[in-house]
């Protein structure tokens, strides 16, 4: 209060706010998680300042959050969630990945926590071509897709479950298509009759295994001969 000694006496009042910056509490706030498939997953954010900070859920890759309510488990996607508490139930692994705690209250700057929820379930193995047919001596490709959460260990058999190594015959990678899915390759170079058969891409992790079945086979060019012809056919064995 400002005052001035006149007759009469006159005086200015003034109230003095004192702002504060969104601050995360960490040791109140959640970190990494992991769950189950199918389990459910709660994440806290506790922050302050003044004005007290509101708190907003996004996903970091700008997916949307999957909001399940009620008994039947209806499922509603939104694009952000407010609230400390975010909370995940019946939890898929589409919804594995980092999520972001933003806290604001007008006073700059917004603060941040980001936090990765992990969904671990046993492998997944899809096959997209069973049957494989490539011309003796030529280069072949086989395929498998895998999921699997944590991270599998991949590899490929033959059919007498004889394991297959990198060598001048073998080439094999994997590509990653997702936070939780790879692609296998096997390439086999220069594909002679003892090469065709049954092979195996196999993928295991703590929780579980899971396997892929692929045939391949050789496509011959034969010539036969008569009096007055030549034809060419081609057998798949």
């Amino acid at each position: 209060m400002c005052q001035v000694n006149t007759d009469p006496m006159k005086s200015q009042s003034a109230f003095l706010e004192v702002v504060i910056p969104p601050d995360i509490i960490s040791e109140e706030t959640s970190n990494d998680m992991m769950v189950p498939e199918g389990g459910s997953a709660k994440l806290v954010c506790k922050a302050r300042g003044y004005p007290k900070p509101d708190i907003v859920w996004k996903r970091e890759d700008g997916t949307e959050i999957i909001s399940r309510t009620g008994l039947s488990g209806g499922k509603t996607k939104i694009p952000s969630a407010g609230g400390e508490t975010l909370t995940l139930s019946k939890v898929t692994r589409g919804e594995m990945g980092a999520y972001l705690c933003i806290a604001s209250n007008g006073v700059p700057p917004s603060v941040s926590k980001r936090m990765m929820l992990h969904v671990h379930f046993h492998p997944m193995v899809q096959v997209p071509n069973q049957l494989v047919g490539a011309p003796i001596g030529t280069d072949v490709t086989l395929v498998c897709h895998v999921e699997a959460s944590p991270k599998a260990i991949n590899y490929w058999t033959r059919e007498s479950d004889e394991m297959i190594i990198t060598n001048s015959k073998y080439t094999m990678s994997e590509i990653k298509t997702s936070v939780y899915s790879v692609q296998m390759r096997l390439v086999i170079m220069n594909l002679q009759k003892h090469d065709l058969g049954g092979y195996k891409c196999i993928s295991k992790n703590s929780i579980g295994d899971a396997e892929g079945n692929i045939r391949l086979y050789g496509e011959f060019r034969q010539l036969t001969r008569s009096k007055d012809k030549k034809s060419l056919c081609e057998l798949g064995i």
